[in-house]
């Protein structure tokens, strides 16, 4: 049963991976293509702790034994700095417990929060034993009161955490112990004592907290209710049932006025409550189930706050992202009017969650204290009756979860892992506010997204990092209009927008970034916020892309197109740059349009690249940019680029009947060249170029043709060159192209390198026959030839007559099949006659089976006897015929 739900959620994530939905990023900047302001210190690392003060003018980073304050508006600029190291004492307990001196055990600043106008709390992982300080602000220095840090800050530098300063109280979600086994959310005041959760997993189970942030009920709030505190986290289910470990992001709530229970849950929570955030495609029922940041975009009516959240997949190799939203109302509703779920014993042994269904105590469990509360004497949670703490205690869950904005993700994106975000609202030039989401990942490129209609168009990707590292932290600052981006090797700044990137009216429009628009006065794209409000009327901006707005420009004229001319047989790079990654390029050549099935042309990202240019090449090219705008409905085209290529074809010499013989020099550096050599072997038929090969410089040749040259250029491919762009004044082709008379030195010296390859090729397998025929005839492979020159090479104690070797091979040359051998008198060539010694070393070829001279007949030892049947094969006569050598068949006999 295990296996086969395990098979149809692997086929799932196949299936999610493979054709689920995802966003592009219409423009991609790099790094060097655009201004970002960097800061960084030699010797010191994870700047992953930032706080933005807006009253100072400062942005605070939390780095490894350091923090710094740097300007608002230039973090290169450092105004001050303090150094907070380990003592050797706790450095020697850390490394006695098994963790690196060199890394884990030392001071990492997790904590930063603004305790009053004249100090910050600061915290740090101190060698595994968390401490927490003041830093003044006037001369920036540590007060030295070093306080017990733990469940404030997190002992292990790579563990998760979250906290939140509100007037003055420090809420914390983190680790409490060394082995981090014991999560908590707690609240350190001044005043009161500490407040924490209960140590249970149906409260919390293994948790990994991202974000924490206070929601103000505000005055004029009818029911009296104060504000709220909400976590969130993901953490492993215990309501689900699952074949392993199954993460569900959930959202936690304690409210600012509990002060616990009297004698139930003294010094703990009693208002705490959690619920599950849902983030999945419904269409595909498949959920992002571990959230890695949360963003609450607020207003200030609290009922038109707004929750982001950046989610993944437990499995990471799904690849996908996702963003949802959440109404605050939502997430409320949830928490005032949610059913609770219990423990349930299935069994006697297993233990399940199930929906509670009886009768809920009164006031209820979880709530924050109202005005209906105070009419009943109940002003604190100290009031609370011991029923409903007692059932708050064992019914932390809510059932019912929180669905997002239109019961599905705003944003999805494939292959990309989003780590922080956050948003911004917008007024744009239609005065309808869009909400402009920016998303960190972890390469270090961020994404920046608008909200248009329901839908999200992501409007650019920034590559803020150098190096390929994961962005830990995201600030967003409305008043410079900057982001601040932390990560391990430092801190970027980078603005919200890059209007002046855009050169022209239809790429500012397309963009679809309500941070630019279009001024015809000045014909550039501008930020609108860098605009006075008097000339936003002037401006054209369309947050549907609708190009059209912009204001017709002439196109390009025959004469604004750019010459190109290349040598027969070249080959050419017509470059064209698309900005947009929405975008179709067309070429046309001649107003036809070109496909990758065209022959020697190669479309690429960059341009267009011919190979093998020939006359029928010539003429006009155009690069169009095809896109489509759906919120406009609407596919607008653009001229990018025109070019007029023509051949730089070589003087025709005289003509002169009968055979001609022409000197050429082969010194290709006198050739004008320019660019890089076309690439042999590219997959197209027909005419491949040829790749020039340099010629000694002092070299000449002579050809010579005994017939007219052939009129077709190809059969005659001079060398290939790639040319970029260095024109020439040549006059217009003719229809007719000249005939080649004489015969490029290169490809002379190419075709005096082929006739070596092939004389070295022949000499080569020639040597390989003549290995092998001695190969053969060493191991007797072949007949008597062979045998004859083994045995002349080797030779034998034998010595055989060579007349009689020629009178047997005689007589294997005729064909004597039906004649009778008379051995009785054995003539010879010349007349005599042959002894029966003589006739044995006649048949003796060196094989015990070697066949006689009568054409492969082998007598009997019946002589006399000639009838064809009884002489059979290696029949031996052993008594007329005694074997005298070593390598005879003796079993035969």
């Amino acid at each position: 049963m295990g296996f086969g739900v395990l098979g149809v959620f692997l086929g799932l994530l196949l299936e999610v991976s493979t054709h689920g939905p995802h966003a592009v990023p219409r423009t991609s900047w790099k790094h060097q293509d655009i201004d970002l302001m960097e800061f960084s210190e030699p010797g010191i690392f994870n700047y992953s702790t930032l706080l933005l003060s807006e009253e100072r003018d400062a942005l605070y980073v939390g780095a490894r034994e350091a923090i710094f304050e740097l300007s608002k508006k230039n973090v290169t600029v450092r105004n001050n700095k303090v150094q907070w190291t380990v003592a050797e004492t706790p450095m020697t307990m850390c490394t006695l417990k098994g963790k690196s001196k060199e890394k884990d055990c030392l001071n990492y600043i997790r904590v930063l929060q603004v305790l009053d106008d004249k100090r910050l709390y600061v915290c740090g992982t101190h060698a595994f034993q968390p401490q927490c300080d003041y830093l003044s602000l006037s001369d920036f220095s540590l007060a030295g009161r070093a306080e017990d840090g733990r469940g404030k800050c997190s002992f292990d530098p790579s563990q998760s955490f979250t906290t939140v300063m509100v007037d003055g109280e420090l809420y914390s979600g983190t680790a409490y112990n060394f082995l981090g086994s014991e999560p908590i959310i707690s609240r350190y005041s001044p005043s009161q004592s500490l407040l924490r959760t209960e140590y249970s997993t149906s409260w919390l189970n293994e948790p990994s907290f991202v974000f924490a942030d206070v929601i103000r009920e505000g005055r004029n709030r009818a029911d009296g209710e104060d504000d709220k505190i909400y976590y969130f986290f993901t953490e492993v289910s215990v309501e689900y049932e699952f074949f392993g470990k199954l993460l569900i992001p959930r959202v936690a709530r304690v409210c600012k006025g509990d002060l616990g229970g009297q004698r139930t849950l003294q010094k703990k929570w009693t208002s705490f409550l959690k619920a599950k955030l849902v983030c999945s495609m419904p269409e595909l029922n498949f959920v992002f189930n571990v959230v890695h940041d949360v963003f609450i975009l607020k207003a200030a009516d609290w009922r038109e706050t707004v929750i982001y959240g950046v989610f993944t997949s437990q499995w990471g190799n799904v690849g996908l992202s996702a963003v949802c939203a959440y109404n605050m109302t939502t997430v409320e509703e949830v928490f005032s009017k949610g059913k609770y779920m219990q423990k349930a014993t299935v069994e006697q042994s297993h233990t399940k969650w199930v929906r509670y269904n009886g009768m809920t105590p009164s006031p209820r469990p979880g709530a924050c204290i109202n005005n209906l509360n105070r009419q009943q004497n109940i002003s604190s949670s100290l009031h609370l009756p011991d029923k409903t703490l007692q059932f708050v205690k064992d019914h932390p869950l809510l059932e019912d979860p929180v669905l997002p904005i239109g019961n599905g993700p705003r944003l999805i994106t494939k292959d990309v892992n989003y780590t922080q975000i956050v948003v911004e609202r917008v007024h744009a030039l239609d005065r309808n506010i869009y909400d402009v989401i920016f998303t960190g990942t972890d390469k270090g490129v961020l994404h920046k997204s608008v909200v248009y209609e329901g839908e999200v168009h992501i409007v650019e990707e920034i590559q803020l990092l150098k190096t390929s590292e994961s962005i830990k932290n995201l600030l967003l600052s409305s008043q410079t209009r900057s982001l601040y981006a932390g990560s391990d090797s430092g801190v970027v700044q980078s603005p919200t927008a890059f209007c002046d990137r855009y050169l022209s009216c239809d790429e500012c429009v397309l963009a679809r970034d309500p941070y630019c628009a279009w001024d015809p006065r000045t014909t550039a794209c501008v930020n609108i916020f860098d605009t006075p409000s008097q000339r936003h009327r002037s401006l054209i901006q369309s947050l549907n892309g609708d190009a059209d707005k912009c204001p017709s420009v002439p196109g390009l004229s025959l004469q604004d197109y750019q010459r190109v001319t290349v040598k027969p047989g070249s080959s050419a790079e017509l470059p064209c740059l698309v900005h947009s990654n929405l975008a179709q390029v067309m070429w046309k050549a001649n107003g036809s349009a070109l496909t990758e099935a065209s022959r020697f042309h190669l479309i690429g990202e960059t341009g267009l690249l011919i190979y093998s240019v020939a006359p029928e090449d010539q003429g006009h090219y155009e690069c169009w940019s095809l896109e489509w705008a759906p919120a406009a409905g609407k596919n607008f085209s653009r001229l990018l680029a025109g070019y007029f290529l023509t051949l730089d074809l070589p003087p025709r010499p005289p003509y002169q009947a009968g055979h001609k013989t022409t000197t050429l020099r082969s010194g290709l550096g006198n050739q004008e060249t320019s660019g890089t050599q076309a690439s042999a072997g590219n997959g197209k038929t027909g005419r491949p170029p040829l790749t020039s090969a340099p010629a000694p410089p002092s070299s000449t040749a002579t050809v010579l043709f005994t017939s007219p040259p052939q009129t077709d250029s190809s059969l005659t491919p001079p060398p290939s060159s790639t040319i970029r762009f260095q024109p020439k004044q040549h006059l217009p082709p003719s229809s007719n192209p000249p005939r080649p008379e004489t015969q490029d030195p290169a490809a002379e010296y190419l075709q005096h390198n082929n006739s070596t390859a092939l004389l070295f090729l022949f000499l080569l397998f020639f040597l390989l026959f003549l290995a092998a025929l001695a190969y053969n005839c060493y191991m007797q492979y072949l007949p008597a030839p062979c045998l004859r020159l083994r045995a002349a090479l080797l030779g034998t104690h034998k010595n055989p007559i060579q007349p009689e070797y020629r009178a047997c091979e005689a007589g294997l040359m005729e064909p004597p099949v039906t004649e009778k051998l008379d051995l009785t008198e054995h003539p010879t060539q010349n007349g005599s006659q042959v002894t029966q010694t003589q006739l044995r070393a006649l048949r003796d070829t060196g094989y015990e089976t070697e066949p006689e001279c009568g054409n492969g007949r082998i007598p009997s030892h019946s002589f006399g006897e000639d009838s064809p049947s009884q002489e059979k094969p290696f029949d031996v006569d052993c008594e007329s015929q005694p074997i005298e050598f070593a390598d005879a068949d003796e079993p035969y006999c």
